[in-house]
């Protein structure tokens, strides 16, 4: 195989991965605090031997996380929070703390507030949330002091990556910052408020005719070239 060939499938290969990233998004379109996910395409430089002119190939190995904040939908859920502005919620995860944007919690029969797939939601200073049972009336104040009956219980804390460029998806809508988080800037806390997906449907659909007609190009020059292949050898063998 040549070179053409070689460069070709790489870049196929990453148009591949790049549209089953679309697809994802495009799915999570009613996903609550999903955030967009893309790829970012790299060029890898490959020496071809002394004397002769390096090969370049694409590498889809990168990924980036949109930062972009999500409509906000009114619920009047007691336990349902967004964030307007920075931050995500911290969570305690079985495989260690998550972060998240997805506010909908609910009240675990200990009292804990807990994400729907029963991860705890942690607060500034990284302990459980508790609200009391005989509590009457819960409200979450802009700055994240959440009170019952008008005692304040504890803060929710927001909470940000060390290093922006490592967050990571690990499922659905909770992340992992290999590089460690930290308290995040002041942001506005909302009760009875949901973030929905920030996806984008018209510029990710877009964007997957894109891939998919760059992906046609792609495959019409490699079976090209192999009909070419084909016809040399059966040329060479007839003589």
């Amino acid at each position: 195989m040549d070179n053409a060939a070689y460069v070709t499938l790489t870049r196929q290969s990453g148009l591949i991965r790049e549209m089953q990233v679309v697809a994802h998004n495009i799915a999570n379109l009613s996903t609550t605090g999903f955030r967009a996910e893309g790829v970012i395409f790299a060029e890898h430089v490959r020496a071809t031997g002394r004397g002769e002119e390096s090969l370049s190939m694409a590498s889809a190995t990168g990924h980036s996380i949109s930062p972009v904040q999500g409509a906000l939908r009114t619920t009047g859920g007691t336990f349902d929070f967004a964030i307007e502005g920075e931050g995500f919620f911290l969570v305690d995860t079985p495989e260690g703390e998550a972060l998240t944007r997805a506010g909908s919690f609910i009240r675990s029969d200990q009292g804990e507030l807990v994400t729907p797939d029963g991860h705890l939601l942690l607060d500034g200073g990284g302990a459980p949330v508790f609200v009391p049972a005989t509590a009457e009336s819960i409200t979450l104040a802009d700055d994240g002091t959440l009170s019952a009956d008008g005692q304040p219980l504890t803060q929710i804390g927001l909470w940000q990556p060390v290093d922006p460029t490592d967050l990571t998806r690990r499922a659905g809508v909770v992340f992992v910052a290999p590089s460690g988080v930290e308290p995040a800037p002041p942001a506005r806390l909302l009760q009875g408020v949901l973030e929905q997906s920030n996806v984008d449907p018209v510029g990710q659909i877009a964007r997957m005719i894109e891939v998919q007609r760059a992906y046609e190009l792609g495959q019409s020059f490699l079976d090209a070239e192999d009909n070419r292949l084909r016809e040399f050898l059966r040329t060479a063998g007839n003589r």
